[in-house]
C-alpha cells in the first residue's frame, strides 16, 4: 500500500509480511512502485537514542528508500529542493520492523533519524552512489525546523555536531 504525503514524490510504503511459526517473510522494495533504480545499498546499526543526520549530498544527490529490518526509528526529512512549495518544511514518521513501513525520500531532501529501540538495523537503497565530497548536513536541533525529537539526550557523532543551520545551508548552497 502506498501513502502519499503533502511533499511531492515523498511516499510511505506499507509492505506485506507473511508470518508463521518459523518467523516471517517480508517484502521490502518493489522497484516499480517507486519507479527508481537503486544501484547503491547500505545498512546502519544504531543503539537507542542515537541521532543521525540531517544528511544530504548537494551534488550527485540521492533518493533513498529507507527500511527498518529490526527495531524502531523516528525518521525525519527536510525538503531542500530549491523550487519546492514545501522548501524548508519537515516530515516525520515512525518506521519499524513491526509496522512494515518504508519511506521513499526523493533527491533533494535532508534525512535523519533517532533510534528508539536498543538495537536498530536500517537499510538504505540509494538512487546514486555516495559522494563524500558533496556531503553536507543540517543541524538536527535547528530552531527553525521545530523538530520534536523523541529524546532529550541524543547520541550525535562529532561530524553531525558540525552540521550547519538551515539559513547557513541556504546561503552556501542555494
Amino acid at each position: 500500500m502506498i501513502y502519499k504525503t503533502k511533499f511531492k514524490d515523498l511516499i510511505i510504503l506499507k509492505k506485506k509480511s507473511h508470518k508463521d511459526k518459523r518467523g516471517y517473510f517480508k517484502e521490502l522494495l518493489i522497484q516499480k512502485e517507486v519507479k527508481q533504480k537503486f544501484p547503491f545499498m547500505v545498512m546502519s546499526f544504531s543503539k537507542k537514542n542515537v541521532l543521525r543526520g540531517l544528511h544530504i549530498q548537494n551534488k550527485n544527490s540521492q533518493g533513498k528508500y529507507v527500511s527498518v529490518i529490526k527495531g524502531r526509528i523516528f525518521d525525519v526529512v527536510v525538503d531542500l529542493r530549491k523550487k519546492s512549495k514545501t522548501f524548508g518544511k519537515t516530515f516525520s514518521t515512525i518506521l519499524s520492523e513491526k509496522n512494515n513501513k518504508s519511506l521513499y525520500i526523493p533527491a533533494g531532501f535532508a534525512h535523519g533519524f533517532c533510534a528508539l529501540n536498543n538495537e536498530n538495523y536500517i537499510v538504505y537503497n540509494c538512487t546514486n552512489y555516495r559522494d563524500a565530497k558533496s556531503e553536507s548536513g543540517i543541524q538536527y536541533d535547528d530552531k527553525n525546523l521545530k523538530i520534536k525529537w523523541p529524546t532529550k539526550k541524543p547520541l550525535v557523532s562529532t561530524k553531525d555536531k558540525k552540521n550547519i543551520s538551515l539559513n547557513e545551508f541556504k546561503k552556501k548552497y542555494l
